[in-house]
């Protein structure tokens, strides 16, 4: 028995502890790799060479990194920094920011538990294939797409619904006659269910073990596949395309759950850069074994008929694979490294829904939460294991990210750095200028989208900066002057210095009370622009992208299954609103004594590290009362002025904020 003990303790030790008490990671290694897991799953391998491709190659590179630098930089930069920060998962971080905030943070876990039980039955097909490797010939040579629809997935065909010749009404609605579950698809979704409860049953010390293999293994082969794709028949041709045709994650919840389990004080910036640039360098380097095959095949883009992420995983590569010498072994190494970047990422939004819970301070163990998760999860999977399934699978998902996922990462963009510390905002330039500048900020985006989908893009371009712009004048004009100037040359003329309140303060604070705890030491700062950027960038683009979901649901609303997805998706915004709205409804996700830290005084340019913050909020401390010299950051000192009846800030050395 002593024996069994120590294998378990060596196979599945007890977390360490940060100095807070909360569980910790046992290296900085496991957090990168565990995250890059949740990052780098399977369509790194699918879904992203179909972009690629259907977009003829090199000219992908310019949304792609755009994307990259606009948006999954800064928003991983804020999901780890405030993780890390306050402590917390999700709810609890996002209640730190604001405490109207805490159905942002809900929702961002609400994404990841819709998608993890048909994530999984996705799995579950991929170890189908898996199966299907080990028998010569293989089973689906020859016969691709009628051994996926027929022998996997296993769906009886729809009676197709359709809209009247002019498309403004529904004639009749799809139907799906197959409603028996799939026994094969159920049971490898029962595995998978069971290797995520092994992975993160005992908390991070397991997973931080467990990580070294899911992100570790995937790497070997993907370059071993590489290797045998590029020394193909013509794959040349297809390398080609990739890099020489020319024609003129975030959102989960999970990164913030992980960080929350970093030390107070590791380098969270440097951490989001690494864990974002190696999801770039993986997926593009994977992209050369499926370009590889491409070329090999003589495929081309064709704009009529894009291919999608099923198809390269499903028909594409096993097809090619059927035609290679050794076909069963590139066969068993592609579904093998498929079903472990699929697991990685599957356990990874479980784990962020285990925190949720462990969050909230109950008596439960966590073995016995992991294992009630677990078992919801996998019952929740079954109307994807189905005779419909596919369908059902294919509705969710696309209405899930064009949805849900995009509104909720766009409300991470404009709520952290519009409400964080609006006490203060309204207390130096008043209510009204506040109310006037927010509500044309955000109608300019919703009516600059609306009327460019209904008029043209030029107009709503129009609509939006011109609502934005007026929204500008007018809530200065109706501010009051601000007692504590700001810095620089936002504070020579009292119309600018209304304006940075009204436009930069918010999100500059969160930068500056974050990097008292992130940046201290030799650790990377948050840069001064990645607010703006945030802000007045990522979250404009994001909208623009959000807006082109309805018109497309338009076009399917004849099908049950989509219309499903399409309420789905919006029960993420109904979470943010209500949250907003209603916040004492969202503290049961917080446990008492943290629920205060959400609440920071009227104290402008005043920076307040998380940890102080949380001091304030357990009655440890005064607002104001420095407790590290950290806490004087850039230059900036306080003085009492009876005139504000507490502590507010005197510049004194405007030029170093």
């Amino acid at each position: 028995m002593d024996v069994l003990k120590k294998i378990g303790a060596w196979f599945a030790p007890p977390p360490s502890k940060a100095e807070d008490g909360r569980d910790a990671w046992p290296s900085r290694a496991s957090f990168l790799l565990a995250s890059m897991g949740g990052c780098a799953g399977m369509g790194n391998l699918l879904r992203y060479p179909s972009q690629v491709y259907n977009n003829h190659g090199l000219q992908w590179y310019i949304p792609y990194l755009m994307a990259v630098f606009i948006v999954a930089i800064p928003v991983l930069v804020l999901e780890i920094a405030i993780g890390q920060a306050y402590r917390g998962g999700s709810v609890v971080a996002y209640n730190n920011l604001n405490q109207r905030l805490k159905g942002m943070g809900l929702s961002l876990l609400y994404v990841g538990f819709v998608v993890t039980p048909y994530f999984v039955v996705n799995l579950a097909w991929i170890m189908s294939y898996f199966r299907h490797s080990f028998t010569s010939p293989l089973p689906w040579t020859g016969r691709g797409e009628e051994f996926f629809n027929r022998d996997v997935v296993a769906n009886i065909d729809p009676i197709e619904g359709n809209l009247t010749a002019d498309g403004t009404s529904v004639l009749n609605y799809t139907e799906y006659p197959g409603i028996a579950l799939i026994g094969e698809t159920t049971g490898w979704a029962a595995f998978t269910f069971f290797l995520m409860w092994v992975s993160i049953f005992r908390g991070v010390g397991l997973t931080g073990r467990v990580v070294y293999f899911t992100m570790g293994l995937p790497i070997v082969v993907t370059i071993i596949l590489i290797g045998r794709s590029v020394s193909l028949e013509n794959a040349g041709e297809g390398v080609k395309l990739y890099f020489a045709t020319w024609r003129g994650r975030v959102g989960f919840g999970y990164f913030t759950s992980y960080a929350s389990y970093n030390r107070q004080y590791s380098n969270a910036v440097m951490d989001s850069i690494l864990i974002v640039c190696s999801n770039v360098l993986f997926e593009n380097i994977a992209a050369f074994a499926v370009f590889g095959v491409v070329g090999y095949l003589g495929m081309r883009p064709d704009p009529e008929n894009p291919i999608g992420g099923f198809t390269v995983g499903f028909l594409t590569l096993p097809l090619a694979v059927a035609e290679m010498p050794g076909a069963n072994f590139w066969a068993v190494a592609l579904f093998f490294t498929l079903m472990v970047l699929g697991y990685s990422s599957a356990f990874a939004m479980l784990d962020a829904i285990v925190t949720l819970v462990m969050d909230t301070g109950t008596k439960f163990s966590r073995p016995i939460v992991v294992t009630a998760l677990t078992i919801l999860s996998f019952l929740l999977s079954l109307p994807y294991c189905t005779e419909f399934g596919y369908y059902l699978l294919t509705g969710i998902d696309r209405w899930v990210n064009d949805v849900a996922l995009v509104f909720v990462v766009f409300a991470e963009c404009i709520t952290s750095t519009s409400v964080y510390r609006c006490k203060d905002v309204i207390g130096q330039v008043g209510k009204p200028a506040f109310i006037i500048f927010n509500a044309c900020y955000i109608l300019a985006m919703v009516l600059g989208v609306a009327v460019a989908h209904a008029v043209q893009a030029g107009a709503g371009a129009g609509v939006g900066l011109g609502l934005f712009f007026a929204g500008c004048i007018a809530s200065v004009l109706v501010a009051k002057n601000p007692d504590s100037l700001p810095p620089r040359f936002w504070g020579r003329n009292v119309f600018i210095s209304r304006f940075w309140y009204l436009a930069f303060y918010s999100g500059n604070q969160l930068r500056r009370d974050l990097n008292v705890v992130i940046g201290s030491g030799k650790n990377w700062n948050i840069p001064t622009f990645w607010p703006v950027l945030l802000r007045y960038i990522s979250g404009p683009i994001l909208s623009i992208v959000y807006g082109f979901s309805y018109p497309a649901f338009y076009q399917v609303r004849y099908d049950p299954l989509h219309i499903l997805g399409f309420a789905v998706g919006h029960v993420a915004l109904i979470l943010i609103f209500a949250g907003f709205m209603i916040p004492r409804w969202f503290n049961v996700f917080i446990p008492a004594h943290r629920q205060n830290e959400g609440k920071i005084h009227y104290a402008p340019l005043i920076t307040i590290g998380a940890d102080e913050a949380q001091a304030i909020a357990a009655g440890n401390m005064e607002q104001g009362q420095t407790r590290t010299p950290s806490h004087l950051d850039e230059g900036v000192g306080r003085k009492e002025s009876p005139a504000n009846d507490g502590l507010i800030m005197e510049e004194e050395k405007r030029a170093n904020i």
